[in-house]
């Protein structure tokens, strides 16, 4: 009442000086009282909402930000941030495989396929040069769908020494995009002998942004292969990964662009001259193998690198990687440590037998090997050349990596054990892996020390670690355990503790 009683005061006062200077209408001043009036009533009927409303607010909240109401500072509402959709992670369905084959070898082949595809939960395409025989057999059923790549006779292919199917090969990326999957990340190429670890290939790809334009694999192991291609060229047949950005920008240009290369030998090199032209480098990852080399991989997968194991390529030329098996069968039988443990799958662990002198080297899920005497894990970590390079050559320079020789004395000569089997306890949550020993005919040692042509088997025990590379990358350690089993030797695995260290002594 008081406000009204000061406005209707001041209106009088206001009515009585403009009647002495003003000739306007009585009928106006009543029009600006009522609305005057209204005004004010509806100021102060805002101002008291408002500032409970925001009091309100700033209770639930706690937010500071103010507006000025009226020559008064009060606490403005902000609403609740917007939900944001929880990003998903990579994984297989985020995948698409291009695998490069053909009707030649199709019947051989696809039982590496067969291996490794898992058909509920992977997405892919085989491409073929021509239509084969559809396998009515339930194996065949597990396999990826089979296409025949687009015509390619109206390219230019001058390289003399090489085959025009490579420009087919190129061309599976862009291909495959084409046909329209749905949720795509990345693109994947292979060779059809070529076997894969899925669940490691995950875990290199979910560290990267699918966003960004991005051309994942790595080189050969051959020195003159890279020199006569490149080091900075991914290779096919080891794998390699191209995010959905990148194949999209790769489909625009790339037929201009490989009629730019008739010269060039491969696929491989014509993706990466149109990957020179987008800008784009190669980013690295040492666990795609081409395998550009004869024999044994022994050497090669008991030191491999402290990366996950992606990809093993040339199975038609190198060895079976177990004894006394088939191809086949002895990638069958690493899908038993690859289901228990994948990230662990080759890496090596280095430890001690102090009391018989001994060297003990695993490498979980294919071999442990025992050597008398003391070897640093500088020297061990290094690949023994149980190899020849691509061309049949026991030539160390022609090797894109350090190598060591295979130990030629007696006493040297390492004792191997090979993957027999292995379980995993649930209770323990632990997996417990059987390696045998390989027996071979050997010359004899006289040194006077323990003879490792003792032990029949070693029984190796670790705790599984899916997280184990969302971590920096590190070796594991291991221990020798003491054990009453004769013949037996019992190895302990697992993250190395503070201060842990792989000591000689």
């Amino acid at each position: 009442m008081n406000f009204r009683r000061k406005v209707e005061e001041r209106f009088q006062w206001d009515h009585q000086n403009t009647k002495k200077h003003s000739s306007v209408a009585p009928t106006f001043p009543k029009l600006v009282v009522s609305s005057i009036f209204f005004i004010s009533i509806l100021c102060l009927f805002y101002t008291l909402s408002f500032s409970n409303a925001s009091n309100s607010s700033n209770h639930q909240l706690g937010i500071s930000k103010t507006i000025r109401v009226i020559g008064k500072e009060i606490p403005s509402p902000v609403p609740f941030p917007p939900k944001l959709n929880p990003v998903v992670k990579t994984n297989l369905r985020h995948i698409v495989f291009g695998i490069a084959a053909s009707a030649r070898f199709w019947e051989q082949r696809k039982k590496y396929i067969r291996l490794w595809w898992k058909p509920q939960r992977m997405r892919g395409i085989v491409w073929l040069d021509k239509p084969v025989k559809n396998g009515s057999s339930d194996e065949d059923r597990l396999l990826p769908p089979v296409r025949i790549s687009g015509d390619t006779s109206k390219f230019k292919y001058k390289n003399p020494k090489g085959h025009r199917s490579a420009i087919r090969i190129s061309r599976i990326v862009s291909e495959t995009l084409r046909l329209g999957f749905e949720g795509v990340r990345w693109f994947v190429m292979g060779d059809d002998d070529t076997f894969f670890v899925p669940e490691n290939l995950v875990r290199v790809l979910s560290k990267y942004d699918h966003n960004q334009l991005y051309y994942i694999g790595s080189s050969s192991e051959s020195h003159l292969q890279n020199i006569n291609f490149s080091y900075g060229m991914a290779y096919g047949g080891g794998g390699f990964a191209i995010s959905y950005p990148l194949a999209e920008a790769l489909a625009k240009m790339q037929d201009r662009c490989i009629q730019r290369y008739p010269g060039l030998y491969g696929s491989d090199d014509r993706i990466h001259a149109c990957m020179a032209e987008l800008g784009v480098p190669l980013t690295k990852e040492p666990g795609f193998h081409q395998y550009d080399v004869y024999g044994s991989l022994l050497g090669l997968l008991s030191a491999h690198p402290v990366a996950p194991l992606i990809s093993i390529h040339h199975l038609d030329v190198v060895e079976p990687i177990f004894p006394n098996v088939n191809r086949v069968q002895a990638l069958q039988r690493l899908k038993v440590p690859i289901n228990l443990d994948s990230p662990a799958l080759m890496q090596q662990s280095v430890c001690y037998d102090k009391i018989r002198s001994w060297t003990v080297s695993v490498s979980w899920g294919y071999a442990v090997q025992i050597y008398r005497g003391i070897f640093s894990v500088r020297e061990l970590e290094i690949p023994a050349r149980t190899f020849l390079n691509w061309h049949k050559r026991a030539d160390y320079t022609g090797f894109s990596f350090n190598t060591r020789p295979v130990a030629r004395h007696a006493c040297q000569r390492p004792f191997v054990f090979y993957l027999a089997n292995a379980l995993y306890n649930k209770d323990m949550n632990q997996t417990a892996s059987e390696y045998v020993q390989h027996r071979i005919s050997r010359s004899e040692c006289n040194w006077k020390m323990a003879d490792p042509s003792r032990i029949d088997k070693v029984h190796v025990y670790k705790k599984p670690d899916p997280h184990l590379w969302d971590k920096a990358p590190r070796r594991n350690c291991c221990k020798v355990l003491p054990t009453k089993k004769k013949g037996t030797m019992v190895v302990d695995i697992g993250v190395c503790g503070e201060d842990e260290v792989i000591e000689l002594r």
